[in-house]
């Protein structure tokens, strides 16, 4: 061992490195050395050299000393320990030592508890949640933003992120922080959302206590009754008047792409929105595509002289609600809506029809996109106030979602008089029981008689023919 030593900080961090390790002894810690190595090019380019603390000792069960490293010298922000650090460690080390403890063996217990700690921690679980039991679902994407928005933390408008369990231990969250936290998202009042968030920590705590490995035994869900701390749930009964159904055709054109088109292919299929937001080229007949791709050049399609066969959008079952595909025949208004549509090609690009990433991935937020939705619409029905003649200040927009759009169609089908199978197959709802065991018609033509004769009924709510005026004479 080499006979250099130092007392101070300074002089420890005078210490230079050379072509070798070599040890410098504290002198006011017996045992305390600093092992200093030779210089090393670390991933950046710039060259540095390693500072070990280390304690020469003989350790309970061992009948020579040996050298163990506990961390390197903290200098400028890198590194474990400062030399008071150093210090106040070794001292304690050389005590536990004398008490015939040997202290690695007691830093490995403290590390394994500290990483079971990191292990049980919520921000971490659910990332394993995430990747092990939510990645393979039909609403994976959905289920994703919703748990890390309301569970993991909260970005505020100003861009601050206030954590919500992310940094809490799963075996710390109890009963109260459930019922505080869902209760608290029902107020905002968003009692819908509550409930979603409510059955997202009950799936994610069961399916933690089946893993074994989190030490949990019980739920902090278990005995907990929705609507007795959300209140019973009623089904939303929403249905678009003919006003409303205007107002929201003429808002959504005034939104532009992606949301105006998106949100009015809703209107016109009355499908799902995850299955609208997450349509793909891929999921239409290649001839089709082809065809909306040279539109440019050819000019206007008349969709008339297309072959109905090719007029069908297929909506794959790993998205679709039933895990089988639907299929949804697609009506003049619809394929207009396609051929306005941009389509991507080149490096990055994608091809979801409806994106802000050139295809790339599909549209995931719609919260802005409906309130800037819901300020169009009470213009456009302030302004059907204004030319009827009544006041404009009275004309409000009762509050709704966008499922409440598929609701409407379903309710409109109905009052065209579509058969209920058929209706609720045009929805996606598909055959159930013996039905669908020994009734293998598929229902296309009547479907697409269906969408059209709805077709006909927007367009004629949407944008009326001009009312008939009759000049008035005067009597002779």
């Amino acid at each position: 061992m080499d006979k250099r030593t130092f007392r101070t900080d300074r002089e420890l961090k005078a210490l230079k490195p050379s072509d070798h390790w070599y040890d410098v002894k504290d002198e006011q810690i017996r045992n305390l050395i600093v092992r200093v190595g030779p210089i090393r090019r670390t991933r950046n380019g710039k060259e540095d050299f390693r500072r070990t603390f280390c304690l020469v000792t003989r350790f309970p069960g061992s009948k020579n000393p040996t050298r163990h490293a506990f961390g390197e010298y903290m200098e400028n922000g890198k590194g474990d320990l400062t030399l008071e650090e150093a210090r106040e460690k070794a001292a304690e080390w050389r005590r536990q030592i004398r008490a015939g403890i040997d202290p690695r063996a007691t830093e490995r217990r403290e590390k394994q508890v500290a990483e079971r700690q990191r292990d049980l921690i919520f921000g971490n679980v659910i990332e394993e949640y995430l990747r092990r039991h939510v990645k393979a679902q039909r609403r994976a994407a959905q289920v994703e933003r919703e748990i890390r928005r309301e569970l993991v933390e909260q970005t505020e408008k100003n861009g601050k992120v206030t954590p919500i369990w992310r940094d809490k231990p799963i075996t710390e969250i109890s009963r109260a922080d459930v019922v505080a936290l869902v209760q608290k998202i029902a107020d905002r009042p968003a009692p819908y959302q509550a409930r979603n968030v409510y059955g997202h920590v009950q799936t994610f705590f069961n399916w933690a206590i089946e893993q074994g490995r989190y030490s949990l035994e019980t739920s902090p869900c278990d005995r907990l009754k929705p609507a007795r701390i959300i209140g019973e749930k009623k089904p939303r009964q929403r249905v678009l008047n003919d006003d409303e159904l205007m107002a929201f055709w003429r808002a959504a054109g005034r939104l532009g792409y992606p949301y105006g088109p998106l949100f009015r292919l809703l209107a016109i299929t009355g499908q799902r929105k995850s299955e609208v937001a997450g349509a793909r080229w891929i999921e239409f007949h290649p001839d089709l595509v082809q065809m909306l791709r040279k539109k440019m050049s050819d000019g206007a399609i008349d969709w008339a002289k297309v072959d109905k066969a090719l007029k069908v959008w297929t909506v794959p079952p790993e998205r679709f609600k039933s895990d089988a595909a639907n299929l949804v025949p697609l009506t003049d208004d619809a394929l207009a809506v396609l051929e306005a549509l941009p389509h991507y090609s080149g490096k990055n690009t994608g091809d979801h029809l409806f994106s802000t990433t050139m295809g790339a991935k599909p549209v995931n937020g719609f919260s802005k996109a409906k309130g800037r939705l819901d300020k169009f619409m009470v213009r456009t029905m302030k302004a059907i106030a204004r030319k009827r003649g009544d006041d404009p200040h009275r004309a409000k927009l009762t509050d709704f979602v966008l499922h409440d759009v598929r609701r409407t169609v379903r309710t409109r089908l109905s009052s065209l008089r579509i058969s209920e199978r058929v209706a609720e197959m045009v929805i996606g709802h598909g055959k159930k029981g013996l039905v669908r065991v020994y009734d293998q018609h598929a229902f296309t033509d009547e479907m697409r008689e269906a969408l059209e004769a709805w077709a006909v009924r927007l367009r004629s709510i949407v944008d009326p023919a001009p009312a008939q005026v009759l000049p008035i004479r005067r009597p002779l």
